[in-house]
């Protein structure tokens, strides 16, 4: 194997990895010569199967290949499992970034079918958690999984800027305003990358070996300092 690679010949699983996060994330791998089976709906194969091609006219060390997957559903989940055993003959690394965020409404305009539909995105699918559940389920599973030699982590990243971000920008009454809003929440004064995002799991699960149980916030400290969140008499 070539020297100077971080994952060299692990197989990886990556949910959700035709575009954003995913996607940049199918690039670290294959980059650092990992075998990559990603997933997405039909719906977006397009978009996969292209980036399988890039990858392959690249030449980079590791592969990809693009498994058609709903992530809510569990014999289509079962399916991906068992393409990438019968690929490769193991799993080293399963990122779980799968989901969805939905525009911003108020909890009375919510249907109970939208509210089931994000529980299966976010929190069903792969046990993949939302937002505050996330750093409690990752905890329990590196309890339990511990026996079996292996590490969970989690990755809460903040303001990326990501094909999801401008459609949910797009939909705002002022989008340039909005966009330069997310910008400004972060004390970096910027958002952060798909790439950026790409070499914390990276580093996660080829250097940080001692690593397990823990969440890894990638905000530029947005969460810190002061800012407004009183909404008495917001109308």
């Amino acid at each position: 194997m070539a020297s100077g690679l971080r994952y060299p010949g692990r197989a990886v699983v990556v949910t959700g990895g035709s575009r954003g996060i995913g996607r940049a994330v199918v690039r670290e791998f294959v980059r650092q010569g990992a075998n990559v089976v990603f997933c997405a709906p039909e719906t977006e194969g397009t978009a996969g199967r292209a980036l399988v091609q890039e990858l392959q006219e690249a030449g980079g060390p590791g592969e990809a290949h693009f498994q058609p997957c709903d992530v809510t559903k569990e014999e289509e989940i079962q399916e991906l499992i068992a393409v990438t055993l019968q690929r490769y003959g193991r799993i080293d690394c399963l990122v779980n970034n799968a989901g969805c965020h939905p525009p911003e409404e108020q909890i009375d305009a919510i249907s109970s079918q939208h509210f089931r539909e994000l529980l299966d995105i976010n929190l069903v699918a792969y046990f993949l958690t939302a937002k505050g559940a996330v750093t409690a389920m990752t905890k329990a599973m590196a309890v339990d999984e511990s026996r079996y030699g292996v590490r969970v982590n989690s990755i809460s990243p903040g303001n990326i800027w990501t094909p999801m971000w401008v459609e949910a920008a797009s939909q705002t009454a002022d989008p340039e305003a909005t966009i330069q809003a997310g910008k400004e929440a972060q004390l970096l004064g910027r958002m952060g990358t798909a790439e950026e995002c790409a070499l914390a799991v990276m580093y996660l699960a080829a250097d940080g070996t001692f690593c397990t149980g823990i969440d890894l916030l990638l905000s530029g400290g947005a969460e810190l300092a002061y800012g407004p969140k009183c909404w008495l008499g917001a109308g």
